[in-house]
């Protein structure tokens, strides 16, 4: 009895040394199921994808370093995965949500996603990665929220709320992947769509001479869109995770993928109400004249009409859309976007504390050159450098895993010139170090502005431009205080040059946002792996819930246990592993 009392008293301690963890390790947890609508976006019945009975889905609110459990129910008639755009899940790659990196949820099944929301905070957005199936919704806000010790470097608005903007097609997305699949480009949109809506059917409310937190998401499948609202200022603050320096615009161009958070005061005229626009950019307006996005701005003690005229994009110089002078323009604006070096983000060390102009002397560079779509092996197919991405029968990491990474995929993605002979299609991948750091070169000859993204990580951008990038460019890049984040544009006949910094290990996608371009090939992988730990691509073993698909279907693996950072089966291993240890002691 003595025996069992000591180590009763000795184990005492460490209960509540493990009880602290837990109160500190909190998790959120979210329930998503998506499933088919009928819904008249655009005055047409037709079949959109719903979450939780919603479009747009509900707001997924998390405060950073928070574990966050997401079980996610396919009610759909086809395979889904859910990706979250932006956020840097450490060493949990496993959770990404797009096919390289997870099988996909066959219907009427669930999966549960479990990650870290680890030193993030800012505007994200969750959308189904496969098949073109965000045209047709299934997407929905993200929020990370500040610890309550670390608050933003503004005072806190009145209220937040969320814009979703996007162009939208009438057609299902079935029917969009089914051109693409028979060799016709999508065309031109059908509409612009705000929070779900059509043109002037939603109303935002809002409390005259209050300030509010909006965060504006462009979800739509390749348009640019122009962001304002009528005879009201828009102060950048936050863009995709990061604090901007403050500028005030009096519109703003959002391209596909893209999150910025807005400070707008109510401070106008409470006699009328006022238009929210989102009107197409670097298009040809006269057939774009239809394709316009329009939502009321509401003061709550008021009834009346929006204020007149209609709002719209700048208009170009002779009414000529994509010269040079309007694309300079559009330049000078995406490189105002700097760092707020003074603001904290998740904990007390301010943003710009990490000096990125000292990576370059070590930098490897890739140039990725998008073309226009071509034909491969008899199917239109979207490249970068010339490789059309294929996607494997079941994740590059289970490869890995079963010792099969030969059969799967291929390191040998070209890193500068297009490599010799016609287009093709293959699984290559990209070959990263974990702690090095890489420059991305993303030459745009294709004819439409792309969005380019990148999961996993963050990187800056250095630079955009006109024409060929060339060894001269460099001497145009912002190597002081650039924005930092996960999307960006790069327009047709220019470069873009972006640096990042590869500090998070795993299997990482690398695409075009423009669904179209994406759903065409217009992607690869990067495999980042440590040298120091036997080349690993991964800090755990592989999720005891994850699926397998493919050739490896059947395959079951109910002993593997995930022992991701901050996962809460790290708590309880590490407490029976104490606990062992001080039975053993007393």
């Amino acid at each position: 009895m003595a025996f069992l009392g000591s180590c009763i008293l000795c184990l005492i301690p460490f209960s509540l040394l493990f009880g602290l963890c837990f109160s500190f390790a909190n998790v959120s947890e979210f329930k998503l199921e998506l499933s088919y609508k009928t819904l008249s976006p655009l005055d047409v019945p037709q079949q959109i994808i719903a979450v939780n009975g919603t479009f747009p889905g509900p707001v997924l609110n998390v405060t950073t370093n928070h574990l966050v459990n997401i079980t996610v129910m396919n009610k759909l008639d086809e395979d889904l995965l859910i990706t979250w755009a932006g956020l840097r899940m450490r060493r949990t790659f496993w959770q990404d949500g797009v096919l390289g990196t997870n099988c996909p949820i066959p219907p009427n099944r669930s999966w549960t996603y479990q990650f870290q929301v680890k030193d993030q905070i800012g505007s994200f957005f969750y959308f189904p990665s496969l098949n073109l199936q965000r045209s047709a919704g299934g997407f929905g806000s993200f929020i990370i929220n500040n610890l309550p010790r670390v608050p933003p470097p503004f005072d806190t608005p009145y209220g937040d709320i969320v814009v979703f903007i996007g162009d939208w097609y009438k057609q299902s997305h079935k029917a969009l992947r089914g051109a693409l699949d028979n060799g016709t480009e999508l065309g031109i949109p059908d509409g612009v769509l705000i929070n779900g809506k059509g043109p002037y059917n939603e109303t935002i409310n809002v409390v005259p001479g209050k300030t509010y937190r909006i965060r504006v998401h462009n979800v739509g499948v390749s348009t640019c869109l122009n962001f304002s609202i009528q005879n009201h200022s828009l102060l950048l603050v936050e863009t995709e995770g990061h604090y901007t320096a403050r500028q005030y615009n009096s519109s703003f161009d959002i391209h596909v993928g893209q999150s910025y958070s807005f400070l707008v005061t109510m401070n106008h005229s409470a006699n009328s109400s006022y238009y929210i626009v989102a009107s197409p950019k670097f298009v040809n307006p006269n057939q774009y004249q239809n394709v316009i996005g329009v939502a009321i701005l509401c003061y709550s003690n008021l009834k009346g009409n929006p204020a007149c005229p209609l709002p719209i994009a700048p208009v170009p110089p002779n009414g000529v859309y994509n010269t040079s002078l309007v694309m300079e323009l559009a330049i000078k604006q995406s490189m105002s976007i700097r760092q707020d070096f003074n603001a904290n983000v998740s904990g007390p060390s301010p943003q710009g504390t990490f000096n990125y102009s000292l990576l370059n002397s070590t930098t490897e560079r890739f140039i990725l050159r998008s073309t226009q779509p071509s034909t491969i092996d008899g199917k239109l197919r979207a490249t970068f450098n010339g490789i059309s991405f294929e996607n494997p029968d079941y994740p590059i990491r289970l490869a890995d895993q079963f010792d099969k990474s030969k059969d799967v995929y291929n390191l040998d993605f070209p890193n500068a010139t297009l490599p010799s002979g016609p287009p093709r299609s293959a699984t290559s991948l990209i070959n990263g170090t974990y702690n090095h750091s890489m420059e991305f070169i993303l030459q745009n000859n294709d004819t439409v502005v792309l969005s380019f993204h990148m999961d996993g990580h963050s990187f800056f951008v250095l630079g955009m431009g006109l024409g060929e990038w060339t060894i001269n460019s460099p001497k145009l890049y912002n190597m002081n205080d650039t924005i930092w984040r996960s999307t960006v544009q790069v327009f047709p006949g220019g470069w873009t040059a972006v640096l990042v910094y590869l500090d998070n290990v795993g299997v990482w996608n690398i695409r075009a946002e423009n669904l179209d371009r994406w759903y065409l090939g217009q992607e690869t992988y990067m495999r980042v792996v440590d040298p120091l730990v036997d080349n690993a691509t991964v800090f755990a073993s592989v999720p005891d819930n994850v699926l397998y698909c493919g050739a490896i279907e059947n395959y079951k693996n109910p002993n593997s246990i995930a022992m991701g950072i901050g996962h809460p089966k790290l708590y309880l291993t590490l407490l029976m592993v104490f606990s062992v240890s001080i039975l053993i002691l007393c």
